[in-house]
């Protein structure tokens, strides 16, 4: 009689066929799984101000213009303090009005967020960033 050799090899041909079956259940259910969409807001249709904000630029850390479109006020170099009580003013006199910043692109990202978080803490409300398009 014959004996029997003991095979050292495993038999992966069961497991190819379960991950076959399992990438064809996947290909059919795939296309039927709901997508998530998310809509963006775009510059084109976000609503225009009702009055015009007030403006101000950060020109370096502890540097900051002050501009009031409505009152036609422009401050150079205005200190912390003296920003807070002008904004706080202006919305005094009329809470609708917005407060944006903007900085140039050689500015630090620290000293934009300083100013917001400046804002934020006093309860200022209505706080943006302007955009302006180079061409």
């Amino acid at each position: 009689m014959r004996q029997r050799r003991v095979m050292n090899q495993i038999n992966v041909v069961p497991y190819i066929d379960v991950m076959l079956v399992l990438l064809v259940i996947f290909m059919v259910t795939a296309p039927m799984m709901p997508s998530g969409t998310i809509d963006l807001p775009s510059v084109a249709k976000a609503s225009q101000a009702r009055s015009n904000p007030l403006k101000i630029s950060v020109r370096g850390m502890d540097r900051y213009d002050y501009a009031d479109d409505e009152t036609q006020t422009k401050l150079p170099s205005v200190s912390e303090q003296s920003l807070l009580e002008h904004v706080r003013g202006a919305q005094a006199a009329n809470p609708e009005r917005a407060v944006v910043i903007e900085a140039e692109k050689s500015v630090r990202y620290e000293a934009v967020m300083k100013v917001m978080d400046l804002l934020q803490r006093n309860n200022i409300s209505k706080v943006g960033l302007l955009v302006t398009t180079t061409q």
